[in-house]
């Protein structure tokens, strides 16, 4: 699909919502619904055990704005919405453990944490590993680069035709998009701290990451000497590279992702979803359109 394609499809998601959502949380029962593959927390428990316990440990990269902590405090797009979502559904009170964001899943699966609230984009590979919500957001793709682009990127087929170095965060889908495409200069870092001083320092020429991050990575580094570039939907063997974020939980976890999607389907059509995310950078364009789904996205290879 053509960026302007994708352009056009914002103007039309509020009329679309209502069934996106539907198609979304029935797609999301049916995309990943293995046993159980981690002890007893898994196979149905789970949702009661929170309750009883009233609180509900996530798990989060520190990767502003999607999950970070601020003078101690849980906050983020995917953890606010969450506290919304778990306070409905009876769990008062939400904790947190940060780890890479590559050791997200295998945290999870080891019953480090309860579920991983870190705006991971839903793809094939991560959903033979774990259980995706219904998609809670779209995004698209950008570069931070040098002010001005003297190099003039802005995809990844520019990237590899100017050969220049590419930084990217470990166990994220632009690194996956990279590699696939055989980009050859690929830097990998465990957070976007490390990412923006090698872009600084000349060692990386551009930064790939979601452009919510990214501006909200220029907001914190104003004086950077750094600019986005305008995003963009990244194109592998033909096919999109979607970048839609859900929540993820363990496999036969049924009865708490069940429970989750509802409340969440709620929330995106009261309009509730609109006034959390707002202050992280969202907006409506960023809701997901009909037929992006958790189902559709994770059989997508």
């Amino acid at each position: 699909m053509a960026q302007g394609e994708w352009a056009q499809r914002a103007l039309s998601r509020r009329s679309a919502l209502k069934s996106a959502l539907v198609v979304g949380a029935t797609a999301t029962l049916a995309a990943c619904t293995e046993a159980p593959q981690t002890g007893s927390q898994g196979g149905g428990n789970t949702l009661q055990r929170l309750r009883d316990a009233g609180t509900v440990k996530v798990g989060i990269a520190g990767e502003i704005p999607y999950g970070f902590t601020r003078d101690g405090k849980l906050t983020g797009e995917s953890p606010e919405v969450a506290k919304a979502v778990f306070q409905a559904i009876g769990v008062p009170n939400v904790d947190s453990q940060q780890v890479d964001f590559n050791q997200l899943i295998p945290g999870l699966n080891a019953v480090q944490y309860d579920m991983v609230a870190a705006g991971m984009a839903i793809i094939p590979k991560r959903c033979q590993q774990a259980q995706f919500s219904a998609v809670d957001y779209v995004t698209n793709t950008a570069f931070l680069v040098p002010q001005g682009n003297p190099e003039g990127i802005n995809n990844f087929d520019d990237v590899k035709a100017k050969g220049v170095n590419l930084a990217v965060l470990s166990g994220t889908i632009e690194q996956q998009v990279a590699e696939a495409l055989g980009i050859a200069n690929v830097q990998t870092y465990g957070g976007q701290a490390d990412m923006v001083q090698a872009l600084q320092a000349g060692r990386a020429y551009a930064g790939a990451l979601t452009d919510i991050s990214l501006r909200a990575l220029l907001d914190q580094n104003p004086d950077s000497g750094l600019e986005i570039t305008e995003g963009f939907v990244p194109v592998v063997d033909g096919k999109e590279q979607i970048q839609a974020g859900g929540f993820v939980f363990r496999k036969g976890d049924d009865d708490l992702v069940n429970a989750f999607n509802q409340e969440l389907q709620k929330l995106h059509q009261n309009g509730q979803w609109l006034e959390i995310v707002r202050p992280f950078g969202f907006t409506e364009d960023n809701l997901p359109p009909a037929d992006v789904t958790t189902q559709r996205l994770c059989a997508s290879e």
